[in-house]
């Protein structure tokens, strides 16, 4: 039972943007909320007076500060916080992690925690999930938080992994160190920016006794939109039943993005931080009230702010006491920041109730990221197009949806024009291939699984079968893994040259393995069970010279710039190769003379998975029999797909004679795949 007694009100329509109260030791909190960041038990120059008039409910306060000074023993004498400051409404601790982290020549990392040397003293401490607790149960705070492993979200996979579970084993020893202690307790969902450790961690935490869950981890490297897409993310495999935490975040633009993603607790130092710089959020844009635009002016900061600031001050006058570095500007400005954001949780959740936040959100995510437009530091210049990055004949490509891929100039084609690469990777090679249940068959441990990459590009397809390889072993080990041998073939090596110079953009990328690739042709796994090897040039050209496959994702240019990797001949030089094994191949396309060109190959065809806007696209099959036995069963093409073929347009291969074509018919018509026989199973 949750010690929060979270109940959601409401979900807006359009959106996860949600409405909550939870009941806290000091009174009730609505959400979405913010928190202003009382880090040593003071939010920076406000007054707890201020503070409440700003609209302030909950308060931060940072365990590993208030752990140096004023210490334990102090909060032990008083009773706590609340007396202490004297604040009488809910407060949430920190468990110092992000502390930790932010110092990393000052402390030593191990299983037990993590020593540093204090900045107020010079002695060393322990911060462990037992220290860190009982120090939080000494301040008295509403709320804890777990001690997390906290590194950069651009932190390579092992790295992240291992963060990941020593993160998930100070969970549960947080929990037993809170004991029967009233105050709530949140976990903290890490895993950097992987998906598929982000959906591990919410998965491993969602099943422990915790009263919320935070997100961590993030505003700590990743871009803007690696921080909205692992929001999304998280929040959908976080049980609806518990409140949802991102910590640390941030600007008013990063909030709204947050709620409309299903988040419903912030804290974040920048409205006190900016305040400092001269730096205010108005709803006219954000001001910098150092200019001289403002020295003689009478205005409020914000017209449309009924705070304490604008109320009684003009700009003139706070431009005066900024440029005289006057803590009075200091505390009139922080009002005033403080005041925007309240004010905005309040408008963000009055429209989730009343459920208009859809027009709200639309509204705003351009209201909140302008600026002084009355008064432009310049004179407005014609705005330059952007020029991504391009090598030869490619570029790298930004999607609406926020992702990059690969575009070819010349013909225009994107490498994954609509969904992430990384997920269609995913989901149409790796998923339909059952990759996973594969590298663990019982029956061929000892036996080598052949996984053919053709089309590398910027490395997606083989990076995805890579790190679906170091999963299943970190999971199972070496003795129940089987060894991988992972070839890659491609013409142009431009297009993986140009994503690994840019690992910004592709997440996939930040792994030693593609960089190996382009410098040696071959990388091998440290475990010594997977080896990726490239043919570099025309795949027409190694066909025959590698080792058969088990596995094809056969992921080229389209037929239209790639015609001749697209023909029946192709693919039946490709079916003798690999027709001795049960191989499986599967590909993006679902175009009829796609699958009329395996079929003539004498391939057995199925309709794969749907991926992006693609309602279906194509696996096939040496065997029969491998079809049949597929986890997924995908439906062979049958009677029906014969009929509308011969009615195709595209009934025939493009360059095949009209002398050809009748013969070529036959071969179809024939096909065992639509031969009726009362036993489906029946080989080749």
């Amino acid at each position: 039972m949750s010690r929060l007694n979270f109940r959601l009100q409401k979900e807006a329509n359009g959106s996860k943007a949600r409405a909550a109260t939870f009941q806290t030791l000091h009174g009730e909190v609505q959400t979405p909320v913010f928190m202003p960041v009382g880090t040593q038990a003071t939010v920076k120059g406000q007054t707890v007076e201020s503070l409440k008039a700003a609209g302030a409910r909950v308060l931060l306060a940072n365990t590993y500060h208030l752990l140096l000074r004023p210490g334990p023993d102090v909060f032990r004498q008083f009773g706590g916080i609340h007396r202490f400051m004297n604040w009488d409404g809910p407060v949430l601790t920190d468990s110092g992690g992000f502390q930790i982290f932010s110092l990393p020549s000052e402390r030593a990392m191990n299983e037990e925690g993590a020593r540093f040397r204090s900045y107020v003293d010079g002695d060393i401490y322990l911060l462990s999930p037992e220290t860190s607790i009982g120090m939080q149960k000494a301040v008295g705070s509403d709320s804890m938080m777990a001690l997390d492993q906290c590194i950069p979200s651009t932190a390579p996979h092992d790295q992240a992994t291992a963060a990941m579970e020593l993160t998930h084993r100070w969970a549960r020893r947080s929990l037993d160190a809170r004991g029967d202690s009233p105050q709530a307790l949140f976990g903290i969902v890490q895993g950097a920016c992987h998906h598929d450790l982000r959906k591990k961690s919410a998965a491993f935490l969602r099943e422990l006794p915790f009263d919320g869950l935070a997100i961590g981890g993030l505003a700590v490297g990743e871009t803007h939109a690696e921080r909205y897409e692992f929001t999304g993310l998280v929040t959908d495999h976080l049980p609806k039943s518990l409140p949802r935490y991102l910590m640390g975040v941030g600007t008013p633009i990063d909030i709204l993005e947050a709620v409309h993603r299903g988040v419903d607790m912030f804290d974040c130092i920048i409205p006190s931080q900016l305040a400092q710089r001269g730096t205010v959020f108005t709803s006219h844009g954000k001001l910098q009230c150092r200019r001289a635009a403002h020295k003689f002016s009478e205005a409020p900061l914000d017209d449309q702010c009924a705070c304490y600031t604008c109320k009684n001050y003009s700009r003139a006058y706070l431009h005066h006491l900024v440029k005289s570095d006057e803590i009075l500007g200091w505390h009139l400005l922080t009002t005033h920041n403080l005041s925007f954001y309240h004010q905005l949780m309040r408008e963000l959740r009055a429209s989730i109730l009343d459920d208009t936040f859809a027009a709200l959100y639309e509204r705003k995510r351009i209201e909140l990221v302008r600026t002084d437009e009355a008064n432009p530091s310049v004179r407005p210049k014609p705005a330059k197009a952007y020029q991504f990055p391009r090598l030869g004949d490619y570029e790298i490509h930004k999607s609406p949806q926020g992702f990059a891929s690969i575009r070819q100039i010349s013909s225009g084609e994107i490498m994954h024009s609509v969904n992430a690469p990384g997920e269609e990777a995913q989901k149409l090679y790796v998923d339909q291939s059952q990759l996973a249940a594969r590298l663990l068959e019982p029956a061929a441990p000892d036996t080598e699984l052949v996984i053919w990459d053709v089309g590398l590009g910027a490395a997606s397809n083989a990076m995805a079968a890579l790190q679906c390889f170091e999963q299943t072993l970190a999971a199972h080990g070496p003795e129940k893994t089987r060894t991988v041998r992972l070839v890659s073939f491609e013409c142009d090596l431009d297009p993986l040259t140009l994503a690994a110079k840019h690992g910004g953009h592709f997440t996939h990328l930040r792994h030693g393995a593609p960089h190996a690739l382009l410098k040696d042709g071959r990388w091998r796994h440290a475990s010594g069970r997977l080896h990726w090897e490239l043919f570099h040039g025309n795949f027409l050209d190694f066909l025959e010279r590698a080792a058969p496959p088990d596995l094809v994702f056969y992921d080229p240019f389209s037929a239209k710039t790639d015609t001749a990797l697209w023909t029946a001949e192709v693919f039946t030089r490709l079916f003798k190769h690999s027709a001795p094994k049960p191989a499986e191949l599967y590909t993006y396309s679902s175009a009829t003379a796609v699958r009329v060109a395996l079929l003539a190959a004498g391939f057995f065809v199925a309709e794969g998975v749907g991926s992006g806007p693609r309602e279906a696209t194509t696996a096939a099959f040496t065997h029969h029999e491998r079809a049949f036995a597929h986890p997924l069963k995908p439906p062979l093409l049958a009677d029906g797909w014969l009929v509308r073929w011969r009615r195709s347009t595209s009934k025939f291969p493009a360059d095949l004679s009209e002398e050809a074509k009748p013969l070529f018919a036959q071969k179809i018509e024939t096909h065992p795949q639509f031969a009726r026989r009362p036993d489906p199973l029946l080989g080749r």
